[in-house]
């Protein structure tokens, strides 16, 4: 099975000049698109990086957009064939399962953070593309999404993973896993090789070393989202405000930054389109308000899970009620977390420096209590804390990227608490069959100096 559809030239002998040119282009474009977003990365700057004239663009691509479409187009079909073959070579000398998954995440990873920008550029902007762009794109995905389908229902039918979860998503999960490291992986902390082994023994053993046993968990409760100025009964102008970053924080979920535009916001606050001006100066200060109160939001809540959760008797309790609470926030109780983590590829870095210091904060709360649990052995410790959150938090993040709350009730489809029933499962388990406790090996277990 291969993609039919041919790829762009970058650079072979027998390239023209212009198709050299071509590939240069979007190969300067996949770099900035990666490393700056979407709408930093002006005509202007790509045809710098590229070492050509801005006019000249012109002679290749109509437009940035087709730049765009090509770039993403590259990216899957780059990571499809590196998968694939590696799925193929270990199928076809029988290789055991384990040996194949392990392939297959590396050869992912490897493509993901270091082999090619264009398929990073693919995880960091496909959300901000308008649902006629994405359709485009969707037979090549569904192409890849098929190629894990198939190797993990061969896996389940020969025993090798779990059985009680269904196929899609279980895919859904382990590649959330797996695109999610494109937003924190650094080169000068950890190899891919290093990262690659440790997200295929956390996606097959999980995080725990007491696998399938019982736990409990605390219910969570639906608190109001957080008010940064601490009114408790606000007047028109505060009532109106809040409208206003409700109604923004929805559009940046489901459509993205750039369709959030000052006049679609006050249109679906339900006021006048000149009147926004009186409550905020720009979009990008709503912007700002929206991504805090989204970290403030699922900051606060799971905060107030863990420090409840502290009545369970087990480390598997409460690291379950945190993924719980996580899941909640950010897929029911708040419109701002949701919006936050849907548009976080789309962000300048200066975006996102702004709320860094609440980011490592809310990293912090995870890293504490994962590294209790470390320190009890009730954690494998061959995982170094930071970098284990930071893969379980990309897998949680993902689901907004895939799951339909809406759709609990419709036959095929999970509710959301049997996702995060799912999602608790796999985190502390994995996906391999219960068979066996992970043995605790090493205590060898500092974090990285300033992560």
């Amino acid at each position: 099975m291969h993609p039919d559809r041919p790829s762009p030239v970058l650079d072979t002998a027998d390239a023209t000049k212009a198709e050299r040119t071509r590939g240069q282009v979007l190969a300067a474009s996949a770099r900035l698109f990666r490393n700056e977003g979407y709408y930093p990365a002006t005509l202007r700057k790509i045809a710098r990086a590229a070492g050509v004239e801005a006019g000249s663009i012109y002679y290749h691509f109509s437009s940035k957009d087709e730049i765009l479409d090509q770039v993403l187009d590259l990216g899957v079909r780059q990571l499809f064939r590196a998968v694939e073959a590696e799925h193929d070579a270990h199928t076809a000398r029988g290789a055991p399962f384990r040996d194949t998954f392990a392939a297959m995440v590396g050869a992912h990873l490897t493509w993901l953070l270091a082999a090619s920008d264009f398929t990073s550029a693919n995880i960091r902007n496909f959300s901000m593309l308008p649902e006629e762009a994405r359709a485009r794109h969707r037979p090549l995905r569904r192409q890849y999404a098929d190629l894990w389908d198939d190797f993990l229902r061969r896996a389940r039918d020969c025993g090798d993973i779990r059985g009680d979860i269904r196929v899609v998503p279980l895919r859904q999960f382990i590649l959330g896993a797996l695109n999610w490291t494109v937003e924190w992986y650094d080169t000068s902390r950890y190899s891919i090789e290093a990262i690659a082994d440790r997200l295929a023994k956390f996606l097959l053993d999980g995080l725990s070393t007491e696998r399938g046993k019982p736990f409990r968990t605390l219910p969570i409760a639906a608190t109001p989202a957080t008010r940064p100025d601490g009114v408790d009964e606000p007047n028109k102008v505060d009532r109106t405000r809040e409208q206003l970053l409700v109604a923004a924080a929805e559009l940046m979920r489901q459509r993205g930054f750039k369709a959030a535009t000052m006049r679609a916001i006050a249109e679906a606050a339900g006021i006048e389109a000149g009147s926004i001006y009186y409550h905020f100066r720009s979009k990008d200060e709503i912007l700002d308000e929206v991504l805090d109160r989204g970290l403030r939001d699922i900051d606060h809540g799971v905060r107030t899970a863990f420090e409840q959760a502290v009545v369970l008797d087990d480390h598997r309790g409460r690291i379950a009620t945190g993924v719980r609470a996580h899941l909640l926030y950010l897929l029911s109780l708040s419109v701002f977390t949701s919006a936050n983590i849907r548009i976080y590829g789309q962000l300048t870095n200066k975006a996102r420096e702004n709320h860094r210091p609440i980011r490592k904060a809310f990293g912090a709360v995870w890293d504490e209590v994962l590294r209790d649990a470390q320190r009890d052995g009730a954690m494998r410790s061959d995982f170094k804390t930071v970098p284990m959150r930071q893969v379980l938090l990309g897998a949680l993040n993902w689901t907004v990227e895939w799951f339909n709350p809406t759709k609990g009730e419709l036959d095929g489809f999970y509710t959301l608490d049997e996702m995060i029933d799912m999602v608790q499962k796999l985190t502390l388990d994995g996906i391999a069959p219960i068979t066996a406790n992970i043995t605790s090996t090493s205590r060898e277990n500092q974090d990285v100096p300033g992560a």
